[in-house]
């Protein structure tokens, strides 16, 4: 039986991956905060119904000397690093811990694998926020990398240090350039989220009005469940590469805000209010990839179209809020 450790397993991707792992016949091990494990049914809402079939370990990607412990320990076959501090607003606000997290954590659990699973097959996961102040549209593995935030620029930074563990240690190590992945496990903080919430709390008479920032800022979204198919498919090839996973697609938040209302019998210009605190200090351009190598080299594709998407996106809130 293949051992796989996954950080960030109580994320959304980390939840869709537990799944698919287990499903395939994995032992899932998943690195946690201690105050994840003390309160369990906040912080393990995503998983907790996989809760009996996992292997949690306390741990913490700003602590080497816990990393290497769990390394050492699980000894796994395949790690998959999807731990990191990824609100991108977030990461204006607090852009030390964004950078100190995100890139401390990756070098700290690629040099545990080193010393202590050399032969494990790693994927990070970094993300089309690198690509920034694009320089070509869509943006394939080649495209040079211009981020516009501190979490841009610590995915960079992680990309480069799995590419350099690959090429220095002959690590089996991917990155997989994730373009916008979204799903009803998505946290309330993106705008997706927060626009399929708004919906709902507004259908249901909790709420009048849903504030957003850029209306007109563009994103290559596509279902998370897909992705996270691709992350696994990576680590199966015979030589480790990198990969962008996208949907070659674009639409602007106010599509997705029109869409979403409108799958709930609503108008979205009587409830959406444009609100520039929460505009980005530096907003990127168009991201959309091109995912032709993934297509080629992986055999995958996205299934979930953007419109099913969105709706199954506010079903599962309005399933929500009408229970809560």
């Amino acid at each position: 039986m293949k051992k796989a450790l996954i950080t960030g397993i109580t994320g959304q991707d980390g939840a869709y991956l537990s799944r698919l792992l287990l499903e395939k016949g994995y032992e899932v091990h998943g690195i946690v905060r201690r105050v994840a494990l003390e309160d369990p049914e906040h912080r393990l809402w995503r998983i907790k119904d996989i809760l009996g079939k996992l292997n949690l370990h306390s741990g913490s990607l700003e602590s080497y000397a816990s990393l290497f412990d769990v390394v050492e320990k699980v000894k796994p076959d395949e790690c998959y690093h999807l731990g990191a501090q990824s609100f991108v607003s977030y990461s204006f606000e607090d852009e030390f811990s964004t950078i100190n997290t995100n890139i401390n954590g990756t070098h700290y659990i690629l040099s545990a694998l080193k010393n202590k699973a050399p032969k494990c097959k790693f994927y990070f996961a970094a993300s089309s926020e690198q690509f920034g102040q694009v320089k070509e549209v869509p943006q394939k593995e080649t495209t040079p990398f211009h981020p516009r935030s501190p979490y841009g620029i610590s995915k960079v930074a992680g990309f480069d240090l799995t590419r350099n563990y690959r090429e220095a240690y002959d690590l089996f190590a991917c990155n997989g350039i994730l373009f916008n992945h979204e799903s009803p496990m998505r946290g309330y903080e993106f705008v997706t989220r927060k626009i399929s919430r708004g919906v709902a709390k507004i259908k249901s008479g909790l709420s009048k009005e849903l504030r957003l920032g850029n209306l007109d800022a563009k994103r290559d979204w596509g279902f998370a469940g897909d992705f996270i198919e691709a992350m696994y498919m990576m680590l199966q090839q015979d030589k480790p590469d990198d990969y962008v996973i996208a949907t070659g697609e674009t639409h602007t938040v106010k599509e997705f805000a029109e869409l979403a209302f409108s799958h709930a019998g609503l108008n979205w210009k009587e409830h959406v209010k444009t609100d520039e605190t929460l505009f980005r200090p530096a907003e990127v351009h168009e991201l959309r990839g091109d995912f032709t190598k993934a297509r080629k080299k992986l055999g995958w594709k996205p299934k979930v179209a953007f419109e099913e998407l969105v709706k199954m996106m506010v079903d599962e809130d309005l399933k929500r809020v009408g229970s809560g």
